[in-house]
């Protein structure tokens, strides 16, 4: 073997073994990058032309300049202001109060819940704690099998990986998108670009696909094990829910994920706009909730700010507003006049918003959140950046191209291969970790093979969220386990995530199957 190939290897193995002694991401991947590649200059096997470049790697448009990335900190903000205004308390409380009479009704509460904060916040520790936090107890004080409790909860958390607008697939769209250019470059062909807005569009059924089998499995439950988890027991004098509950406490959190993911896949807004709607979005609800309890004079501001962005939302798809274009009608005129006003209440809003946060002392926490969690991902981004370079001067691209091409099977086996190296690794490293490092290994010489781009990304995107369910390592079970109360035992939470773990399984063997669930939307999109 070429002392290329040795070191390369070596590199990926050192890297590995440095993540799971537990040192820093970012700092483990750019470290043992820069070891390697002064390893290689001195023994003259490393251009350091590859070095020399990697500043303007960095500054350039695969990173800093990148629109798709600019999504992250967005809809990470998204997230966290949704997450810290106890927006899922009354998700949580509202379904499971609209179905507390139906057997195994807090466990379908649960899921859709999870849905819903899936395609709110797309965080899956923040989703796992705060569903176990709030809806554990209770199942457990309403005779729910601690197996089922737990699994659905984990389950139900993990959604955030697949279900859109999820950070999970703003990255993967980015890594798929670079590996399908790196293909088409081997091979000679047009670039295939893969936007992030088709990686939503693909994953949206297999989502929906994936939250049916969870119901149709807790349904199966209620009739055949109806023990496992009886209805819920609720006192006679407790108030029926208000229409208007229902409205801010559901409905609300509904319409902003509608509007989010509806603005992307109708073309109204490309992602990075319509996190920007999320993220103000989510200020607003927070705003308005809070509000409620403080009994903030600024909630008017609110609701008017919130009909604001619905009627420019609305007008936008019927009305040329663009004022750089000509032959506006007198209706086209009127529109743009109302959209103005609609944005200036808006942008009222949104300061009434910021206020009522601040006041709650909610603002500087949530911002300090969001500020860490996107630095950690762009961090880790520029470390996995260096390395991928450091990997590809050692010519690793070509030596993963050649191991794949040569699995037994043909392109099925070797697809096989990849993502059984996800699915281990997945028990150790992050997602972000997988997408940054391992992702644009296999990637490309997977799309070479002749396998769809946007498929193949949705494929990756359900395998990583299945480890993140599996035991003894998968993340969801250990967030799970550290929120949990003590009587439940870890041997119960390890049970419980296993039914559900199958059901996900069967959600791969069938987008693998069919893979018109994964690319029947985005190709709609497209026309």
């Amino acid at each position: 073997m070429e002392l290329e190939a040795i070191l390369a290897i070596s590199m990926f193995v050192v890297a590995i073994g440095a993540l799971l002694a537990g040192y820093p991401v970012a700092l483990t991947l750019g470290g043992v990058a820069l070891i390697f590649a002064l390893i290689g200059i001195a023994t003259g096997v490393f251009p350091d032309t590859f070095l020399k470049a990697f500043p303007s790697r960095i500054e350039g448009g695969a990173i800093m300049q990148s629109q798709t990335l600019l999504a992250v900190p967005l809809f990470v903000i998204m997230g966290v202001i949704l997450e810290r205004s106890r927006v899922a308390e009354d998700l949580l409380g509202i379904a499971s109060r609209l179905m507390s009479r139906v057997r195994g009704g807090l466990g379908f509460a649960v899921v859709l819940v999870g849905t819903l904060l899936a395609a709110s916040t797309g965080i899956v520790g923040a989703t796992v704690i705060t569903m176990t936090l709030i809806a554990l107890p209770s199942m457990l004080r309403q005779g729910y099998d601690p197996r089922l409790a737990t699994g659905t909860i984990a389950a139900s958390g993990t959604l955030g990986q697949i279900i859109p607008p999820s950070i999970v697939l703003i990255l993967l769209a980015d890594a798929i998108s670079n590996a399908a250019s790196q293909a088409a470059l081997r091979t000679g062909g047009g670039s295939a670009v893969v936007s992030v807005g088709d990686l939503f569009a693909g994953a949206l059924i297999p989502g929906l696909i994936l939250v049916a089998l969870y119901m149709l499995w807790i349904a199966a439950l209620a009739i055949f094990k109806p023990e496992t988890c009886p209805p819920a027991k609720v006192d006679d004098d407790t108030a029926p829910l208000t229409f208007r509950e229902i409205a801010l406490g559901l409905g609300a959190p509904l319409g902003l994920i509608v509007a989010v993911l509806g603005s992307i896949l109708g073309g109204i807004a490309p992602p990075t706009e319509a996190a920007a709607i999320g993220a103000g979005g989510a200020i607003l609800l927070a705003g308005m909730r809070l509000a409620r309890e403080a009994g903030s004079r600024l909630m008017p501001v609110m609701l008017v700010g919130l009909a604001g962005l619905i009627l420019i939302i609305a007008l936008r798809n019927v009305l040329d507003l663009r004022a750089v274009s000509t032959g506006h009608s007198g209706a086209d005129m009127i529109g743009m006049a109302i959209t103005a006003l609609s944005a200036v209440a808006f942008f009222a809003a949104l300061v009434s918003g910021l206020l009522v946060l601040r006041k709650i002392g909610q603002l500087k926490p949530a911002l300090t959140s969001a500020a860490h969690i996107t630095s950690m991902v762009f961090l880790i981004l520029i470390g996995a950046s260096l390395f991928s370079l450091v990997f590809r001067g050692f010519d690793g691209d070509d030596l993963v191209h050649n191991v794949l091409h040569n699995v037994p099977g043909g392109k099925w086996g070797a697809l096989v291969a990849a993502m059984l190296v996800m699915f281990v690794l997945g028990f150790f490293l992050d997602f972000i970790e997988i997408v940054f490092v391992v992702v644009p290994l296999v990637a490309p010489p997977l799309i070479v093979l002749g396998f769809d781009p946007v498929w193949l990304g949705i494929l990756m995107a359900v395998n990583l969220q299945t480890s993140f369910l599996t035991p003894p390592f998968g993340f969801a079970l250990f967030y799970l386990r550290g929120a949990a109360p003590p009587e439940v035992s870890t041997m119960q939470i390890w049970q419980g995530a296993v039914p559900f773990i199958g059901l996900q399984l069967i959600l791969l063997a069938m987008v693998a199957a069919m893979p018109a669930l994964a690319t029947w939307l985005p190709s709609l999109a497209a026309k």
